[in-house]
């Protein structure tokens, strides 16, 4: 299995997430990093494949939201042709601050242990590109 593919999955996940719209999940309405900046914690992190969350308590919308993408989860593993069951972590980071605005962070591990982690910048979610020390 292509491990570019499970990392496209997460991508995926987290930017429907982000946009607000949710298509992936039919349209539905939220603002997760409003939801984690107004929070003490400042983030909110979801886990797509057991549809848990950390940092800041989401609101009841949202957390519908999350436990809808979960469902979406083995649909959108089929869609890209790889196994549910190679899917060992997809997780992602909201937040917000002033120097980067909304961003997520992406990580994905597959069954095997190959483990990467990406960070976005905005709406739509763009790689963050850090420049060489």
């Amino acid at each position: 299995m292509k491990f570019g593919k499970l990392k496209s999955v997460g991508h995926n996940l987290a930017d429907s997430m982000a946009s607000g719209m949710g298509f992936l999940i039919g349209v539905y309405h939220m603002d997760v990093f409003a939801e984690a900046a107004a929070s003490e914690e400042g983030y909110i992190t979801v886990d797509f494949l057991n549809g848990t969350v950390s940092g800041a308590k989401p609101s009841d919308s949202l957390n519908r939201a999350i436990l809808l993408f979960r469902d979406a989860v083995p649909l959108m593993c089929d869609k890209h042709g790889i196994e549910l069951a190679y899917a060992r972590t997809l997780v992602a980071r909201f937040g917000t601050d002033a120097a980067y605005g909304p961003h997520f962070r992406v990580t994905v591990e597959s069954a095997t242990g190959k483990k990467s982690t990406d960070q976005f910048v905005g709406i739509p979610g763009k790689r963050l590109k850090r420049r060489k020390a």
